[in-house]
């Protein structure tokens, strides 16, 4: 057949058979091949297996030349079918069946990969094989499994266009299903294989007109191949059956099988396959036996046979057959397989995807599924925790579904540590997904805000911090997402949020984080959805999205009470939000709208009024009007007994009043007036025979007032005076109490302007009053700008143009007049007292309408127990006169029986019981008196306490006992009883020579205050020694140095006004000047400016009497004078003390060098202390910034004495000339309350903070002090720099 040859020689013309030369083919080797020799010896069953080998192994080596295969396919490609085709039936031998496959492969592909020659071939050897395996010939041995894996690769390996070429596809099938009852595992699988490709290619390109072959056998072709599937252990034959079973429930056979189930079950019988009864099992056992069969390839550790499986599984429950199916799925346990090939997935998609879809269908077996969830919840922990952070991932909705049903059927499985990794990962996947870092279909925003919602509603998830923090970034990540990006998820993550709130104002009492919580959700709902939606409601196209918002924010009205929730409501009335809804029902006219927005009303009104206000607005719904404009409509009828009508007519009102409060005007103010008066009008006899209730009547004052005073402030807009005429008769004949409900400063100003009002005003401020008096507030429904309290009463009397101070005045009037109401006068006192703390420019309208006659009315009533009453009147006089401008006090007389009763009364109590808190506060009352006496106003009572013989006797007599005690007075400050007597004490005396100097001027004569000569004569007014003063001021603690210095610098002051006006000749004992002035000298450097400065002030006032002999103070001897000048000039020398804050330390010695170089003979140490580097080093040192009043007047002082050199003035005139720039360009800045801060009178009792009120006063009298505390101290700046270049400009002149 074949021989090899050294060259190559033309083709033989026989063979060694002497066969023709055309069925001879060379070979590039020079050797042949006769064709028909091979075919005899292949087609002889009884030829060697060897040649057979070889012979095969020749040919396939030949095909691969180009010549040979050229001239087979040319000539001879039809001629070895059959011959390849014998070989598999006639050779038991597994080599020679492969090297027939792949020579029939080999030629097949050749000849379809040659456009040029036959492409029948392919089509011949698959007509030859399946004839083959049609006649049954072969009888399934194992030369059947050769050509069954034959068929299969030649089915597998061409194009799917000659499913035609098998011949009889009904024998084919017939025997291949007879096959699959073979226990032969190979057999099956091949079986399985070719049964899967003619399916494929039968289904692929047959007509609807031909007949499916497999149909006719399909239930015992489903057992069979489930059967097998159970049974086998090999992953290729799984792989097989389970493509195979796939194309077939694609195709509905599972379906047909399960309505066949008797007919099928008979057959099977029959065959005795399968002997199952129905009682056996739930369900069919086709069912049964699938769930079976699935379950070996599910733990297959060939991940294609587990996915292929799963994609089976998936397409079988996704076919047509009802839910019997699945719950025979779930029963059989299949969830537990899925759950734990995803436990082993090792996170792959593909396996995720279709574990996760069928998870999904078993779901719906609920009462089934429940338990076999609980079982797999932690792998589905693990698969969301993937899904999660992978965009637009295909099962994230069906992961979340899973997760959400297990939390809510099976909550007791989930651990704490679960909970909180799924709420994070949902807070997650909204932050990642506002970030942009991964997408979100809106199914999956959905389930993720369902899921939340479901965790919140776990009994466990009371208390866990970690969900009201995951919950705070979901809300804040989705509230975001919607109002930004994705507006169609508004209404879901509005549903989160009414949840969230709902979950924190349950878990209040429970973990105090969640109050947070509610305050977030409710930040969240004011800066950013309310702005939100009141900026688009416009253009909002969807009802639903409307309706969303205002359920969600009804929600958090409906559920909460507290104060957040008020200040909401608040929020929302301010925002205009009766106007905003009032636009949803002209967008949206639909009942649903109108319903919703008019229960959101009656909410608002129960919120703010009390619990069942708002009923007649839920009452009216049904038969209000959309349009405000109608609602004045139904506003403006005559109610003629009609139920509905007046039920309307308090919604409108409710409306009306509610949403005025807060300026929402939802209609003309025109409209508004017109139909209120109308209602009166039409309406008045409904009102006087008392049928209508007292709430609408204080609905109706509040609104009327609210508008009259819109028309006075508008001046256009008419109202009618018999509707007002008819109000006011039917007030007086009515109680009615606007002062106890909400009312708008406006309708509140109006009322207290009518006058025929006061009377019922009246009673309405006494039923304030005493509820004030027992801490209940008349108005408990928050504190607001238009809730009835002091507070707002307050302001109405400081507005001045009402007659708030005078009902006030008369009320506590008629209280005195009437006997037996002690309480009420009480009462009413100290609400005045509170008032005038709160808004002080009332003590002016008291005032002028006699507030003080009416008090001297209480203090000399033999009607009242006299400590009580004249207890609670004594903080209202203190208030009183520490508020009052002195202008404002007209009734003297009344202020002078005042003053006398209440001295007398202290007197008393000081003879008996010495000094207690109401004793010093009296006392400092009289200082007060005595303080307006400097202004002209209480004279003759002022008068009065400077010359009562008790009074000086007392002071006098606490001045000694605090003398007395030396050096052990320093522990004596506020804190002790002697300390708080002795500044109160040395208070009243500061203003008594301050008063005493202004009315007294003839009888006094300070000059006696320090004249040793009169020390053994007792003094005749309320005053004090000044020896006495120095002790006070060398041992005393800082508050009495400082008030004491005040006392002595007003004496050395009205010496020195009295001196000036008079020309006196003053005289004093060296010796005492000298002791005094060694007290003020060692108090320059105190560390109270004020106190430095006051003896520093005294020091320069002693210096300008020049009759008195002062040489000790100039001498060469006081050393203490000098070392006060030079440490002044060795501080402003140095760079770093000389900020504004050490500039207002140095006044005090500052002040001390302007007089020495005033005197008409320096001192001559002044030359080496000022010398010239000194001044320079001074000058360099200064800055616009910190440039003083005093600082310039020692320069001029300095030029006027010679001190200054041409180049010192230079420098001078420019720095002064850059403090002008700053000062008239506003760069300086006041800093000069760095220098002394006033004690905080937070910490103080009432008497504490008298006492401040006091020494705030003593110091306003002397502001040199603190010069940039006065207004105008940029002014006497300017102008003390003004007079130094004047100075200048005389000194050039001359």
């Amino acid at each position: 057949m074949y021989s090899a040859t050294s060259a190559p020689l033309p083709p033989p013309p026989l063979c060694s058979q002497g066969h023709l030369s055309n069925l001879i083919l060379p070979t590039a080797e020079g050797g042949s091949i006769c064709l028909l020799c091979l075919s005899n010896l292949l087609s002889n069953p009884n030829s060697p297996t060897v040649h057979v080998s070889y012979a095969l192994s020749q040919l396939f080596q030949a095909l691969s030349q180009p010549l040979f295969l050229r001239n087979f396919l040319t000539f001879h490609s039809h001629f070895l079918i059959s011959p390849l085709v014998s070989v598999l039936s006639n050779f038991d031998d597994e080599p020679i069946a492969k090297q027939t496959i792949d020579l029939i492969v080999n030629i097949c592909e050749a000849s379809n990969n040659h456009s040029e020659y036959n492409h029948d071939v392919y089509k011949e050897f698959v007509a030859a094989v399946s004839d083959r395996l049609s006649s049954g010939s072969l009888a399934w041995s194992r030369r059947q499994l050769y050509m069954l894996h034959c068929l299969g690769v030649l089915l597998d390996s061409q194009e799917n266009s000659h499913y035609a070429c098998i011949k009889d596809t009904d024998s084919l099938v017939l025997n291949l299903v007879t096959g699959l009852q073979l226990a032969s595992e190979e057999i099956q699988g091949e079986i399985m294989f070719v049964l899967y490709k003619i399916s494929l290619l039968q289904y692929t390109y047959m007509d609807g007109h031909c007949v499916d072959v497999l149909f006719p056998r399909c239930p015992k072709l489903l057992h069979l191949s489930l059967e097998a599937l159970v049974k086998t252990q090999s992953d290729d034959v799984r792989l097989n059956c389970v493509a195979f079973l796939t194309v077939l429930a694609r195709r509905g056979f599972f379906q047909s099988a399960c309505a066949n189930y008797l007919g099928c079950r008979d057959a099977l019988e029959a065959d005795n396959i399968m002997q199952t009864t129905e009682s056996t099992m739930d369900g069919s056992p086709l069912e049964v036996l699938f769930a079976e069969a699935v379950k070996g390839p599910l733990l297959s550790s060939d991940s294609q046979v587990q996915i292929a499986t799963l994609d089976l599984i998936l397409v079988y429950l996704s076919c047509d057959g009802g839910s019997g199916k699945v719950q025979v799925l779930v029963e059989e346990n299949l969830a537990d397989y899925i759950f734990e090939i995803l436990r082993l997935s090792g996170c792959k998609d593909s396996v995720i995807n279709s574990s996760i879809l069928i998870l999904d269908v078993l779901s719906t077996a609920e009462q089934a599924f429940r338990q076999r969830l609980a079982i797999g919840f932690t792998t589905l922990v693990s698969v969301l925790r993937y899904v999660a952070d992978i965009p637009f991932h295909p099962v994230q909705c069906q992961s979340l579904k899973l997760i959400s049903n297990c939390v809510s059927n099976c909550p007791g499985i989930i651990s704490t540590s679960q909970f909180e990794e799924i709420s994070t990962i949902l807070a997650g996947m909204f932050k990642k997904h506002v970030d942009g870092e991964i997408g979100m279909l809106q199914e999956t925003f959905t389930l993720s805000c369902s899921t939340f919602v479901v965790l919140m509603k776990c009994s466990f998830s009371l208390g866990n911090s970690s969900l009201s923090a995951s919950i705070r970034d979901a809300l804040k990540s989705a509230t975001s997402n919607c109002l930004t990006m994705h507006p169609e998820h508004i209404l879901h993550s509005l549903y989160l949020l009414k949840e969230a709130y709902a979950y924190a104002d349950e878990d209040n009492l429970t973990i105090s984080t969640n109050k947070g919580l509610k305050y977030f959700i409710l930040e969240i709902c004011k800066l950013q959805i309310l702005p939100w939606f009141v900026t688009t409601i416009n253009e909002i196209e969807e009802e639903d999205i409307v309706l969303g918002v205002i359920e969600t924010f009804h929600s958090i009205l409906l559920q909460d009470s507290d104060t957040e929730a008020r200040n909401f409501t608040d929020i929302l009335i301010s925002s205009s939000w009766f106007s905003v809804l009032f636009g949803c029902l002209g967008l949206f006219s639909t009942e649903k709208m109108k319903w919703r927005v008019y229960l959101m009303f009656s909410s608002i009104v129960d919120l703010l009024l009390g619990s069942d206000y708002g009923q007649p607005i839920r009452d009216a719904a049904p038969h209000l009007p959309s349009d405000p404009t109608d609602l004045l409509f139904l506003l403006g009828q005559k109610t003629s007994h009609n139920v509905e009508l007046v039920c309307c007519q308090s919604a409108v009102l409710l409306i009306l009043y509610i949403s005025s409060l807060y300026n929402d005007r939802i209609a003309d103010d025109r409209l508004v007036l017109a139909s209120l008066e109308q209602y009166i009008l039409l309406n008045s006899s409904e009102f006087f025979s008392g049928s209508t209730a007292s709430v609408t009547l204080e609905l109706l004052v509040n609104l009327y007032g609210l508008y009259r005073g819109f028309a006075k402030m508008s001046y256009q807009i008419p109202y009618s005076p018999e509707a007002e005429r008819i109000l006011f008769q039917l007030l007086a004949e009515n109680d009615w109490d606007s002062l106890s409900t909400r009312i708008h400063l406006t309708s509140l100003k109006w009322l207290f302007q009518q006058e025929k009002l006061c009377k019922s005003l009246s009673k309405q401020m006494l039923k304030l009053c005493i509820n004030n008096s027992i801490g209940n507030y008349i108005v408990p429904y928050g504190k607001t700008s238009q809730s009835v309290d002091l507070q707002v009463i307050a302001e109405l009397i400081s507005f001045g143009d009402n007659f708030g101070a005078m009902i006030l005045v008369c009320l506590l009037g008629e209280l005195v007049e009437d006997a037996n109401q002690e309480h009420d006068i009480i009462s009413v006192v100290n609400a005045i007292t509170k008032i005038i703390e709160i808004a002080p420019v009332a003590s002016d309208q008291l005032c002028m309408y006699g507030i003080g006659g009416v008090l001297q009315n209480i203090n000399y009533g033999s009607n009242f127990r006299f400590p009580e009453v004249f207890s609670s009147t004594t903080p209202l006089v203190f208030s009183i006169l520490r508020s009052v401008h002195s202008e404002s006090i007209s009734n003297d007389e009344a202020w002078v029986g005042i003053t006398i009763k209440s001295m007398d009364y202290m007197i008393s109590m000081v003879a008996a019981d010495g000094w207690t808190e109401e004793g010093l506060i009296i006392l400092l009352i009289l200082s007060l008196v005595l303080y307006h006496s400097t202004n002209q106003a209480m004279t003759q009572a002022s008068k009065i306490i400077l010359l009562s013989a008790p009074l000086v006797s007392i002071i006098n007599n606490s001045v000694s006992e605090a003398c007395s005690k030396g050096p052990a007075l320093l522990d004596h400050d506020e804190g002790t009883k002697t300390g708080e007597i002795l500044i109160s004490v040395l208070s009243l005396l500061f203003f008594s020579l301050r008063s005493a100097q202004a009315i007294l001027p003839g009888m006094v004569d300070f000059r006696n205050l320090l004249d040793e000569g009169c020390e053994i004569q007792p003094l005749s007014y309320v005053s004090i020694r000044g020896h006495d003063l120095c002790k006070l001021m060398h041992f005393g603690s800082p508050p009495v140095k400082l008030i004491a210095s005040f006392c002595l610098l007003q004496i050395f002051t009205g010496i020195s006004d009295h001196r000036s006006r008079n020309q006196v000749h003053l005289k004093f004992r060296t010796g005492y000047l000298s002791s005094m002035r060694a007290v003020l000298e060692g108090l320059i450097f105190y560390s109270d400016i004020r106190v430095s400065a006051n003896c520093s002030q005294c020091l320069s006032t002693l210096m300008t009497w020049k009759e008195v002999e002062i040489e000790s103070i100039a001498s060469v001897k006081n050393s203490w004078c000098r070392l006060i000048i030079e440490e002044l000039v060795m501080s402003l020398a140095t760079p770093s003390v000389t900020s504004n804050s050490s500039m207002i330390q140095h006044k005090p010695a500052v002040n001390i060098a302007i007089s020495l170089l005033k005197l008409d003979q320096i001192p001559p140490w002044m030359t080496t202390v000022f010398d010239d580097s000194s001044i320079v080093s001074v000058i360099q040192n200064i800055s616009p910034n910190n440039v003083s009043t005093e600082l310039v007047l020692l320069f001029r002082e300095l030029l006027n004495s010679g001190y200054l050199k041409p180049e010192h003035i230079a420098d001078l005139n420019r720095v002064f000339q850059a403090c002008r720039r700053h000062l008239y360009t506003n760069e300086i800045q006041d800093t000069g309350a760095e220098g002394h801060k006033e004690k905080t009178c937070e910490n103080l009792d009432d008497l504490g903070k008298a006492r401040a009120f006091l020494i705030s006063l003593m110091t306003q009298s002397f502001p040199y002090i603190d010069h940039r505390r006065s207004p105008s101290w940029k002014k006497q700046l300017l102008e003390e720099i003004e007079l130094f270049s004047k100075r200048l400009m005389e000194d050039e002149a001359g």
